[in-house]
Protein backbone atom coordinates (compact mmCIF):
# COMPACT_ATOMS: atom_id res chain seq x y z
CA UNK A 1 0.00 0.00 0.00
CA UNK A 2 0.98 3.21 -0.81
CA UNK A 3 0.52 6.56 0.96
CA UNK A 4 0.97 9.55 -1.17
CA UNK A 5 2.71 12.84 0.53
CA UNK A 6 0.82 15.95 -0.21
CA UNK A 7 3.05 18.54 -1.99
CA UNK A 8 2.99 21.48 0.49
CA UNK A 9 6.56 22.30 0.61
CA UNK A 10 8.41 22.05 -2.69
CA UNK A 11 7.77 18.69 -4.87
CA UNK A 12 7.02 18.28 -8.87
CA UNK A 13 3.29 17.40 -10.43
CA UNK A 14 3.54 16.22 -13.59
CA UNK A 15 1.15 19.12 -16.05
CA UNK A 16 -2.17 17.39 -16.89
CA UNK A 17 -2.35 16.11 -20.19
CA UNK A 18 -5.55 15.14 -21.57
CA UNK A 19 -4.91 13.23 -24.39
CA UNK A 20 -2.54 11.20 -22.87
CA UNK A 21 -4.40 10.40 -19.93
CA UNK A 22 -7.59 8.86 -22.43
CA UNK A 23 -4.88 7.49 -24.61
CA UNK A 24 -3.41 5.44 -21.10
CA UNK A 25 -7.44 5.23 -20.64
CA UNK A 26 -7.95 3.44 -24.22
CA UNK A 27 -10.02 0.41 -23.74
CA UNK A 28 -10.00 0.61 -20.02
CA UNK A 29 -12.97 1.41 -17.80
CA UNK A 30 -12.30 3.91 -14.26
CA UNK A 31 -14.89 4.32 -11.97
CA UNK A 32 -15.14 7.09 -9.00
CA UNK A 33 -16.82 4.65 -6.18
CA UNK A 34 -18.54 6.17 -3.14
CA UNK A 35 -20.42 9.61 -2.41
CA UNK A 36 -21.05 12.86 -3.64
CA UNK A 37 -17.94 13.95 -3.02
CA UNK A 38 -16.09 11.44 -5.09
CA UNK A 39 -18.85 12.78 -7.87
CA UNK A 40 -17.34 16.15 -7.23
CA UNK A 41 -14.24 14.69 -8.47
CA UNK A 42 -15.63 12.78 -10.99
CA UNK A 43 -17.32 15.46 -12.79
CA UNK A 44 -13.83 17.55 -12.58
CA UNK A 45 -12.34 14.70 -14.29
CA UNK A 46 -14.55 14.31 -16.95
CA UNK A 47 -14.42 18.48 -17.31
CA UNK A 48 -10.56 18.02 -17.91
CA UNK A 49 -10.60 15.67 -20.14
CA UNK A 50 -13.60 16.28 -22.62
CA UNK A 51 -12.48 19.36 -23.25
CA UNK A 52 -9.60 17.82 -25.15
CA UNK A 53 -13.03 16.19 -27.95
CA UNK A 54 -14.38 19.09 -29.36
CA UNK A 55 -16.71 17.21 -31.21
CA UNK A 56 -19.48 16.18 -29.57
CA UNK A 57 -20.25 13.09 -31.58
CA UNK A 58 -17.00 11.07 -30.18
CA UNK A 59 -18.64 11.91 -26.65
CA UNK A 60 -21.32 10.79 -24.73
CA UNK A 61 -22.75 11.47 -20.28
CA UNK A 62 -24.92 8.20 -19.86
CA UNK A 63 -27.32 9.02 -16.39
CA UNK A 64 -28.40 5.58 -15.42
CA UNK A 65 -29.50 5.25 -12.02
CA UNK A 66 -26.78 5.39 -9.51
CA UNK A 67 -24.35 4.68 -11.94
CA UNK A 68 -23.21 8.05 -14.28
CA UNK A 69 -20.75 7.37 -17.22
CA UNK A 70 -18.51 9.38 -19.86
CA UNK A 71 -18.00 7.66 -22.97
CA UNK A 72 -14.49 9.11 -25.01
CA UNK A 73 -15.63 6.84 -28.27
CA UNK A 74 -12.74 7.27 -29.96
CA UNK A 75 -10.95 5.83 -27.30
CA UNK A 76 -13.04 3.44 -26.15
CA UNK A 77 -12.27 4.93 -22.92
CA UNK A 78 -15.12 5.36 -20.39
CA UNK A 79 -15.14 7.34 -16.67
CA UNK A 80 -17.98 6.35 -14.59
CA UNK A 81 -19.34 7.57 -11.06
CA UNK A 82 -21.25 5.16 -9.25
CA UNK A 83 -22.91 6.23 -5.90
CA UNK A 84 -22.61 4.13 -3.12
CA UNK A 85 -21.90 6.24 -0.25
CA UNK A 86 -21.67 4.01 2.50
CA UNK A 87 -20.15 0.96 0.58
CA UNK A 88 -22.08 -2.04 1.29
CA UNK A 89 -25.70 -2.27 0.90
CA UNK A 90 -27.89 0.34 2.71
CA UNK A 91 -30.74 2.51 3.09
CA UNK A 92 -28.74 5.47 1.24
CA UNK A 93 -28.17 3.44 -1.98
CA UNK A 94 -30.80 6.02 -3.94
CA UNK A 95 -28.91 8.93 -5.34
CA UNK A 96 -31.80 10.67 -4.78
CA UNK A 97 -34.02 9.56 -2.41
CA UNK A 98 -32.55 9.04 1.42
CA UNK A 99 -32.06 10.45 4.38
CA UNK A 100 -28.86 11.68 5.76
CA UNK A 101 -29.18 11.26 10.00
CA UNK A 102 -31.36 7.45 9.59
CA UNK A 103 -28.96 5.27 8.04
CA UNK A 104 -28.95 1.29 7.89
CA UNK A 105 -26.21 -0.82 6.27
CA UNK A 106 -26.19 -4.47 5.61
CA UNK A 107 -22.95 -5.42 7.38
CA UNK A 108 -22.74 -8.96 4.70
CA UNK A 109 -24.21 -7.34 1.09
CA UNK A 110 -22.16 -5.70 -0.92
CA UNK A 111 -22.82 -7.91 -3.98
CA UNK A 112 -24.80 -5.32 -5.75
CA UNK A 113 -22.39 -2.79 -5.89
CA UNK A 114 -19.19 -5.13 -6.47
CA UNK A 115 -21.21 -5.74 -10.02
CA UNK A 116 -21.17 -2.38 -10.94
CA UNK A 117 -17.13 -2.23 -10.68
CA UNK A 118 -16.04 -5.94 -11.25
CA UNK A 119 -14.93 -5.44 -14.70
CA UNK A 120 -13.31 -2.00 -13.87
CA UNK A 121 -9.66 -1.29 -14.65
CA UNK A 122 -9.26 1.47 -12.05
CA UNK A 123 -11.44 2.03 -9.27
CA UNK A 124 -11.25 4.98 -7.04
CA UNK A 125 -13.08 4.48 -3.79
CA UNK A 126 -13.96 7.17 -0.88
CA UNK A 127 -15.71 6.77 2.14
CA UNK A 128 -15.65 9.54 4.55
CA UNK A 129 -18.51 11.93 5.13
CA UNK A 130 -21.23 9.41 5.40
CA UNK A 131 -19.72 8.04 8.73
CA UNK A 132 -19.11 11.41 10.53
CA UNK A 133 -21.09 12.17 13.32
CA UNK A 134 -23.90 15.45 12.85
CA UNK A 135 -24.51 15.20 16.48
CA UNK A 136 -23.35 13.67 19.72
CA UNK A 137 -25.23 10.81 19.85
CA UNK A 138 -25.96 9.50 16.34
CA UNK A 139 -25.33 5.85 15.57
CA UNK A 140 -24.98 3.62 12.71
CA UNK A 141 -27.90 0.89 12.43
CA UNK A 142 -26.52 -2.49 11.09
CA UNK A 143 -28.86 -5.09 9.52
CA UNK A 144 -27.65 -8.69 9.74
CA UNK A 145 -29.72 -11.30 7.80
CA UNK A 146 -32.40 -10.38 6.15
CA UNK A 147 -36.43 -10.19 5.96
CA UNK A 148 -36.94 -12.76 2.99
CA UNK A 149 -34.72 -15.19 5.44
CA UNK A 150 -36.75 -14.28 8.62
CA UNK A 151 -33.88 -14.13 10.21
CA UNK A 152 -33.25 -10.07 10.24
CA UNK A 153 -32.04 -8.29 12.93
CA UNK A 154 -30.71 -5.08 13.99
CA UNK A 155 -27.92 -3.57 15.96
CA UNK A 156 -26.39 -0.03 16.55
CA UNK A 157 -22.70 1.05 16.76
CA UNK A 158 -20.91 3.62 16.98
CA UNK A 159 -20.48 5.22 13.69
CA UNK A 160 -16.69 4.45 13.04
CA UNK A 161 -17.48 0.78 14.58
CA UNK A 162 -19.78 0.90 11.41
CA UNK A 163 -17.03 2.13 8.90
CA UNK A 164 -15.02 -0.61 10.18
CA UNK A 165 -17.61 -3.30 9.34
CA UNK A 166 -18.57 -1.75 5.51
CA UNK A 167 -14.32 -1.70 5.17
CA UNK A 168 -14.17 -5.36 6.34
CA UNK A 169 -16.49 -6.32 3.78
CA UNK A 170 -14.90 -4.29 1.12
CA UNK A 171 -11.13 -5.36 1.86
CA UNK A 172 -12.75 -9.33 1.93
CA UNK A 173 -14.31 -8.18 -1.66
CA UNK A 174 -11.21 -6.87 -2.96
CA UNK A 175 -9.28 -9.74 -1.69
CA UNK A 176 -11.59 -13.26 -3.47
CA UNK A 177 -12.52 -10.94 -6.32
CA UNK A 178 -9.67 -8.29 -7.41
CA UNK A 179 -7.39 -9.36 -10.77
CA UNK A 180 -4.13 -7.88 -9.16
CA UNK A 181 -2.65 -8.29 -12.70
CA UNK A 182 -5.66 -6.11 -14.57
CA UNK A 183 -7.22 -3.77 -11.98
CA UNK A 184 -5.27 -0.75 -10.21
CA UNK A 185 -7.53 0.26 -6.61
CA UNK A 186 -7.20 3.65 -5.05
CA UNK A 187 -8.62 5.09 -1.83
CA UNK A 188 -9.18 8.59 -1.37
CA UNK A 189 -8.15 10.35 1.78
CA UNK A 190 -11.07 12.32 3.89
CA UNK A 191 -12.13 15.38 2.20
CA UNK A 192 -11.67 18.16 4.50
CA UNK A 193 -14.91 20.32 5.48
CA UNK A 194 -14.75 23.97 6.45
CA UNK A 195 -18.19 24.18 8.64
CA UNK A 196 -16.13 26.21 12.10
CA UNK A 197 -14.86 29.51 11.16
CA UNK A 198 -13.58 29.27 14.30
CA UNK A 199 -11.11 27.12 13.40
CA UNK A 200 -9.57 29.86 11.40
CA UNK A 201 -10.04 32.95 13.33
CA UNK A 202 -13.59 33.42 11.69
CA UNK A 203 -16.83 33.85 13.18
CA UNK A 204 -18.43 30.28 13.30
CA UNK A 205 -21.94 31.52 12.03
CA UNK A 206 -20.56 32.47 8.26
CA UNK A 207 -19.00 29.08 8.06
CA UNK A 208 -16.28 29.33 5.16
CA UNK A 209 -18.98 32.47 3.28
CA UNK A 210 -17.06 34.75 1.27
CA UNK A 211 -13.90 33.20 2.18
CA UNK A 212 -11.67 34.32 -0.59
CA UNK A 213 -8.44 33.13 0.51
CA UNK A 214 -7.26 29.78 1.64
CA UNK A 215 -5.75 29.30 5.39
CA UNK A 216 -1.95 30.44 5.40
CA UNK A 217 -0.93 29.47 8.72
CA UNK A 218 1.93 26.89 8.47
CA UNK A 219 1.11 23.44 9.79
CA UNK A 220 -2.68 23.90 10.27
CA UNK A 221 -4.83 20.79 10.37
CA UNK A 222 -8.49 20.49 11.09
CA UNK A 223 -9.29 17.75 9.10
CA UNK A 224 -10.13 13.92 11.21
CA UNK A 225 -7.92 11.70 10.34
CA UNK A 226 -8.32 8.76 12.02
CA UNK A 227 -10.64 7.15 9.66
CA UNK A 228 -7.76 7.66 7.65
CA UNK A 229 -5.69 5.29 9.80
CA UNK A 230 -8.29 2.83 9.68
CA UNK A 231 -8.82 2.75 5.94
CA UNK A 232 -4.98 2.19 5.30
CA UNK A 233 -4.71 -0.84 8.16
CA UNK A 234 -7.69 -2.56 6.45
CA UNK A 235 -6.43 -2.08 3.00
CA UNK A 236 -2.78 -3.07 3.90
CA UNK A 237 -4.13 -6.33 5.48
CA UNK A 238 -4.15 -7.04 1.28
CA UNK A 239 -0.66 -7.09 0.40
CA UNK A 240 -0.07 -10.49 1.71
CA UNK A 241 -2.62 -11.24 -1.69
CA UNK A 242 -0.20 -9.04 -3.75
CA UNK A 243 -2.84 -6.16 -3.92
CA UNK A 244 -2.23 -3.01 -3.48
CA UNK A 245 -4.16 0.20 -2.74
CA UNK A 246 -2.95 3.53 -3.40
CA UNK A 247 -4.32 5.93 -1.18
CA UNK A 248 -4.54 9.67 -2.14
CA UNK A 249 -3.48 11.78 0.77
CA UNK A 250 -5.52 15.26 -0.32
CA UNK A 251 -6.46 15.36 3.08
CA UNK A 252 -3.96 18.02 4.03
CA UNK A 253 -4.01 20.57 1.07
CA UNK A 254 -7.38 20.68 1.05
CA UNK A 255 -7.78 21.56 4.37
CA UNK A 256 -6.11 24.90 3.59
CA UNK A 257 -8.74 25.25 1.26
CA UNK A 258 -11.26 27.16 3.27
CA UNK A 259 -12.32 29.33 -0.32
CA UNK A 260 -12.54 26.33 -2.40
CA UNK A 261 -16.18 25.77 -1.48
CA UNK A 262 -19.76 27.21 -2.98
CA UNK A 263 -21.11 27.81 0.22
CA UNK A 264 -24.54 29.18 -0.58
CA UNK A 265 -23.75 29.68 -4.38
CA UNK A 266 -24.51 26.06 -5.06
CA UNK A 267 -26.74 24.78 -7.40
CA UNK A 268 -29.66 23.50 -5.53
CA UNK A 269 -32.99 21.88 -6.34
CA UNK A 270 -34.75 24.87 -5.68
CA UNK A 271 -32.85 28.03 -5.66
CA UNK A 272 -32.57 29.82 -2.49
CA UNK A 273 -34.47 32.19 -0.94
CA UNK A 274 -32.88 36.08 -0.06
CA UNK A 275 -33.35 35.03 3.62
CA UNK A 276 -31.35 31.85 3.41
CA UNK A 277 -28.84 33.88 1.04
CA UNK A 278 -27.34 35.87 4.49
CA UNK A 279 -28.38 32.64 6.78
CA UNK A 280 -24.84 30.69 5.92
CA UNK A 281 -25.00 29.08 9.18
CA UNK A 282 -27.91 26.96 7.73
CA UNK A 283 -27.10 26.78 3.90
CA UNK A 284 -23.82 27.11 3.10
CA UNK A 285 -22.24 24.16 1.54
CA UNK A 286 -18.96 24.02 2.72
CA UNK A 287 -18.58 20.54 2.41
CA UNK A 288 -18.33 20.22 -1.65
CA UNK A 289 -15.55 21.69 -4.20
CA UNK A 290 -16.02 24.55 -6.80
CA UNK A 291 -15.17 23.42 -10.35
CA UNK A 292 -12.58 24.34 -11.29
CA UNK A 293 -11.22 23.99 -8.42
CA UNK A 294 -9.62 22.05 -5.61
CA UNK A 295 -10.49 18.67 -6.94
CA UNK A 296 -9.00 19.02 -10.35
CA UNK A 297 -5.94 18.80 -8.13
CA UNK A 298 -6.92 15.60 -6.24
CA UNK A 299 -7.39 14.61 -10.33
CA UNK A 300 -3.35 16.04 -10.98
CA UNK A 301 -2.38 13.18 -8.19
CA UNK A 302 -4.21 10.68 -9.73
CA UNK A 303 -2.45 11.11 -12.98
CA UNK A 304 0.71 11.02 -11.53
CA UNK A 305 -0.39 7.60 -10.30
CA UNK A 306 -1.34 6.27 -13.80
CA UNK A 307 1.07 8.06 -15.81
CA UNK A 308 4.45 7.15 -13.96
CA UNK A 309 3.93 4.93 -11.54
Amino acid sequence: MVYMKPCLDFCYVNRFNATRLLEKLRNKRLVFVGDSLNRNQWVSLVCMVEASIPDNRLKMRVFNGSLISFKAFEYNATVDFYWSPLLVESNSDDPIVHRVEYRIIRADRIEKHANAWRDADIIIFNAYVWWRKHKADMRMKVMYGSFENGDARLEEVEMVDGFEIALKKLTEWLGENIDKNKTRIFFAGSSPTHSWASNWGGVDRNKCLNETEPIYKVGYKAADYSMMEKAMSYFGTLEQKGIRVDILNITELSDYRKDGHPAVFRKQFAPLTKEQMVNPASYADCTHWCLPGVPDVWNEFLYGYLMYK
